[in-house]
């Protein structure tokens, strides 16, 4: 039973045609010029010895795929303009060919559906209306397969048994609601297979087997409840399961195809748990089977199935402190147990494998390792390295990512991470970023190799990031412990968090800065706000700024989610919350933020509209403020062209070493 996770979180976006665009987004009297931004970055002068650009260009080459036979291997590689072309190399014969061009827009994912053909998405300027496309392997039959405007398009499933086919869901009839369709990726047609009628209570998430039957549905009613109706086949009737509001979670993750009972599916559920867990579930009879696999501390949603053997569960993995895999099936657990000889002390994890199972491509990552692509050969049990993505990046050069633990003030446990620059020591004490994530609710920071802060730590910055309460992945209490929480005891989390820091006693207290994207530039403009004292300066990255003007402009397909909306975030009807919300929206309390200010937005953003920056630096502009406005027009929620991207990083570095050295 999907639903939304009410989330305003950054996505890499893509670019635009510039022709399309008659009139330029938002007031383009308030971006900074150029060489105003380019003073800024100048004032990060030391010699270090790597540059923003080692952290932010992307990887010559990326996007490893095996094709569905293992005869063809695709791969993503950059050219000099910063480009990342489609290319496929012949295994027999290490033949390649560049079957696709990135030219304007950027590529925005790809994938095989079957042998001889792939699928790729594209978007307008990072509008997020997503576009499928195909094209041989050959580079040939390159077709827009759904030429629709102004419509978002989402795949739902490849169907392995009926190669030339996948299963899409679209808002092409209604922009706020999407509908089901079965598409030929050669010719391009499109059968719907389910009618969304009824905009008061509307379908918001399809479930197809295998075979592409539609086994089950989710439907809103009164804008916060959620039934799940499932049919064992197509001949059946579709019954009620179960019936949620949009606190609790009970998500198909797959179907049983080993067991006799065509009923029995494996979901990720927390309806008798605080912490998500994997069950194997009655559907027919609203019946738990079995308890699979739960964890105490965090929630676990994810697994992962053997096609070859008729879908055994060969793992599951989560997010724990570190990321977690736990193997399940016999097969798997011999896998598993190779890859983890060889790869001690890292994480590592499958991220494609051929329809045989018999080569399997995996990541291996840390906090210190940008991460490499190892080929395992199942038949000649060989491990070898395929790709180093940054090898420029050295591991003994990058700082430690710690996790901590520890009070807020109202006796929550919060987690986080606290990125170390190496130099860092008692008689060496560091600035400190504090970095909220964006969502709010339902996304966390991970431990992973993180450009950002990686980068801040070469430059002596320590890192800050803490999974304040709505963050995801702590259960169900702790999700809800934020309803209500924005601007207020959200941001007491980061408080708390600044001064367990302080406590480490390798902290600057003097230099502490704040910097986030998205619901996190809510969150750095909020802190402005609300301790003006606390922070030396603030980057608000595609933030919110004004909570009446964001509701107003939340696109189409997020109005079916009002009613969660209202509980989870503030109820714009209600005279009480209003108030709130005046008290929390930082562009109705400009004269409480004091400190320095750097702005940074997408122009086509659909998430966090350009309002919501414009109105920041022109109220603080008219009260006296110099606030630097950075606007990108071929962007939308987050910057995806590298060049951008360095741009950007330069000016922030530039920013932080003025009020930071």
């Amino acid at each position: 039973m999907k639903k939304l996770i009410i989330c305003i979180a950054m996505a890499t976006t893509v670019g635009y045609n510039s022709q399309e665009i008659k009139e330029l987004p938002g007031d383009i009297s308030l971006p900074s010029s150029k060489e105003e931004l380019q003073k800024i970055a100048s004032y990060d002068k030391s010699n270090y010895k790597y540059s923003v650009e080692d952290y932010w260009s992307k990887p010559k080459q990326s996007g490893f795929k095996f094709s569905p036979d293992g005869k063809y291997f695709s791969y993503r590689e950059k050219d000099e303009k910063g480009k990342n072309h489609l290319y496929v190399k012949n295994t027999s014969n290490n033949e390649v060919k560049r079957i696709l061009e990135e030219k304007e827009e950027l590529i925005r994912g790809y994938a095989w559906v079957n042998n001889e053909r792939l699928i790729y998405i594209q978007d307008q300027g990072g509008n997020e209306n997503y576009q499928l496309f195909a094209v041989d392997l050959t580079g040939e039959n390159n077709k827009a397969l759904t030429p629709f405007d102004n419509v978002r398009v989402e795949i739902l499933r490849v169907l392995k048994e009926q190669p030339d086919y996948v299963i899409i869901m679209m808002n092409k009839d209604n922009p706020q609601i999407f509908e089901p369709y079965k598409l030929n990726i050669k010719t391009g047609e499109l059968v719907k297979l389910f009618e969304n009628k009824d905009i008061s209570t509307p379908i918001m998430g399809y479930e197809f087997d295998k075979d592409g039957n539609l086994r089950a549905y989710t439907q809103q009613q009164n804008g916060t409840e959620y039934s799940l109706y499932y049919r064992t086949n197509d001949k059946s009737p579709f019954n009620k399961v179960v019936t949620t509001t949009w606190k609790d979670s009970f998500n198909i993750l797959e179907f049983d195809y080993q067991s006799s009972n065509p009923d029995y599916a494996y979901v990720a559920s927390n309806l008798n748990s605080d912490k998500t867990e994997i069950l194997l579930f009655d559907l027919k009879n609203n019946k738990e089977i079995k308890k699979i696999y739960n964890d105490p501390t965090y929630d676990v949603s994810d697994a992962s199935f053997s096609r070859k053997r008729n879908y055994e569960l060969d793992y599951i993995s989560f997010t724990g402190e570190k990321p977690e895999i736990i193997a399940v099936s016999p097969e798997f657990k011999k896998i598993y147990s190779k890859l983890e000889k060889q790869f001690n002390g890292y994480f590592f994890t499958p991220v494609n494998k051929t329809d045989k199972e018999d080569k399997y491509l995996i990541y291996v990552g840390s906090d210190k390792l940008y991460g490499k692509y190892y080929l395992y050969d199942i038949t000649a049990d060989k491990v070898s390295l395929l790709m180093d993505l940054m090898p420029n990046l050295k591991e003994q050069d990058m700082a430690e990512m710690r996790p901590v633990t520890f009070k807020s003030r109202d006796g929550l446990t919060l987690h986080g991470y606290i990125t170390i620059p190496k130099e860092t020591s008692k008689n060496n004490k560091v600035p400190l970023i504090v970095n909220p994530h964006g969502g709010p609710y339902g996304p966390r920071d991970e431990w992973h190799f993180n450009p950002e802060t990686q980068l801040f730590a070469s430059r002596g910055y320590a890192t800050l990031q803490i999974n304040y309460r709505g963050s995801g992945g702590y259960g169900k209490d702790f999700l809800l412990a934020g309803s209500k929480q924005i601007g207020r005891n959200m941001l007491n989390d980061l408080e708390d968090g600044v001064a367990y820091a302080k406590s480490l006693d390798f902290i600057d207290e003097n230099k502490i800065a704040i910097y986030g994207g998205s619901y996190g530039g809510l969150a750095t403009l909020g802190s402005l706000v609300k301790t003006p004292n606390l922070y030396i300066c603030g980057v608000d990255y595609v933030g919110v700024s004004n909570l009446f003007t964001f509701f107003n402009s939340f696109p189409p397909y997020w109005k079916p989610y009002m009613g969660q909306f209202k509980e989870q975030w503030y109820d714009f009807d209600s005279e009480e919350d209003q108030k709130i919300m005046k008290e929390v929206s930082p562009a109705l309390n400009i004269d409480k933020i004091k400190k320095p200010l750097f702005v940074i937005q997408g122009a086509n953003d659909p998430r966090v509209n350009i309002n919501e920056s414009d109105q920041i630096v022109k109220n603080l502009r008219n009260k006296g403020y110099e606030v630097p406005y950075m606007v990108k027009y071929n962007e939308g929620h987050g910057f995806g062209h590298e060049d951008n991207r360095i741009e950007l990083y330069k000016t922030m570095m530039g920013f932080f070493a003025k009020y930071l050295k």
